[in-house]
């Protein structure tokens, strides 16, 4: 959704900057070379116009000011794990982060809504009445009662709402303070990375660079079963210059504001999908106030092989043993390792197409398999 002008603003509005032709009910074909989706966007620099045919960065702020961003692909939790009653949100998706902070360059929220209810997540629940459009959804057309547990159309449901809904979201959606935690969020749907660990600044530049998720059903049309995915800076369509000058930018950014990064998984635990189940949202939820609180900047870590990556060995609400991937598998320990090494070796294999522009340290960052 686009931001809405106040009535002031409309008064001394003049002429346009950009002109939008929505055409939404014309689509792309998908089926051609190149393309994912029957939605296409063309933007002309030169008149100005933009086409729209056929119809990925979040952000909150604690009442201190204390900024957190979260960098996400589609299913990964960007929407739900933003939308915290215990902070101000700036927005679930379009952002940008200047000299001066961060702002959203949105004027609403788009949010899954299958399995949605008001005890899971009540801010969004709430926010779905009039002014707000659901896609996909199955309703009783005589009460016109949604069912949101009803997926025989897509598991790909879906609501647009205005930001304001939200009751503590932050208008205007501008933020005057700098992150102060760089949030990467994965759906892991082989079960082997942990739900939250520590990065280091050469980590976050290699995982942002990855942009790792595994596709599941309802991120994309298409996709019944969980598939690995890498996204280049979790926006590759999006990239103009080479995913490394992304990430050099992010990390001088988080060492200019003495940032902390994370790697949060709200995918699977226990085992891959359809043996193991997927981490709970409490538990997710849970991670993240511990990152806002300060306690696991401080906790105890320990190494996790082949990532290399630093879990803690406890956190506030969440058992000590869903916190290393290991102690939950439900298989071998045979199985475990052959599947973390498989995960391991995709990243391995995607990297190669970055190695060009990607420094000694950066490299480094990355799984190795012994």
């Amino acid at each position: 959704m686009l931001i809405r002008p106040t009535l002031k603003e409309l008064e001394t509005y003049g002429s346009p900057d950009f002109t939008i032709y929505n055409a939404g009910a014309f689509p792309a074909n998908r089926y051609t070379t190149g393309m994912t989706s029957t939605t296409s966007v063309a933007l002309n620099f030169h008149t100005n116009e933009m086409v729209i045919l056929g119809t990925e960065y979040a952000a909150n702020e604690g009442h201190k000011g204390d900024v957190s961003i979260f960098f996400g692909l589609s299913g990964t939790g960007k929407t739900t794990l933003s939308a915290d009653p215990k902070r101000l949100l700036i927005g679930d998706d379009e952002h940008c982060w200047s000299d001066d902070g961060i702002f959203n360059i949105e004027g609403g929220c788009y949010a899954k809504c299958i399995g949605l209810s008001s005890d899971k997540e009540p801010e969004i629940y709430n926010a779905i009445r009039f002014g707000s459009v659901l896609e996909n959804v199955v309703y009783d057309r005589h009460t016109r009662i949604v069912n949101y547990d009803d997926s025989s159309l897509t598991e790909n449901t879906r609501c647009a709402y205005p930001i304001e809904y939200i009751p503590n979201a932050k208008l205007p959606c501008i933020s005057s303070g700098h992150p102060k935690n760089i949030i990467l969020l994965t759906c892991d749907a082989y079960g082997v990375l942990p739900p939250v660990s520590k990065l280091s600044p050469a980590q976050a530049m290699y995982h942002f660079i990855s942009g790792y998720t595994a596709k599941i059903a309802g991120t994309e049309e298409g996709v019944t079963e969980p598939e690995a995915t890498f996204s280049a800076c979790f926006g590759q369509p999006f990239l103009v210059l080479h995913p490394a000058r992304y990430a050099k930018m992010l990390a001088e950014k988080m060492k200019q504001h003495s940032a902390d990064a994370w790697l949060i998984n709200t995918g699977w635990q226990g085992g891959a999908y359809g043996v193991g189940e997927r981490i709970k949202l409490k538990y997710s939820r849970a991670i993240i106030d511990s990152i806002h609180s300060g306690e696991l900047s401080k906790a105890e870590y320990e190494s996790y092989g082949v990532f290399n990556l630093q879990i803690p060995k406890s956190c506030t609400g969440v058992p000590s043993d869903i916190l290393n991937p290991s102690r939950t598998w439900k298989g071998s320990g045979e199985e475990f390792k052959h599947t973390r090494n498989s995960l391991a070796e995709r990243f391995i294999k995607n990297f190669k197409s970055y190695e060009d522009q990607a420094t000694s340290e950066i490299l480094s960052a990355g799984p190795v398999i012994s």
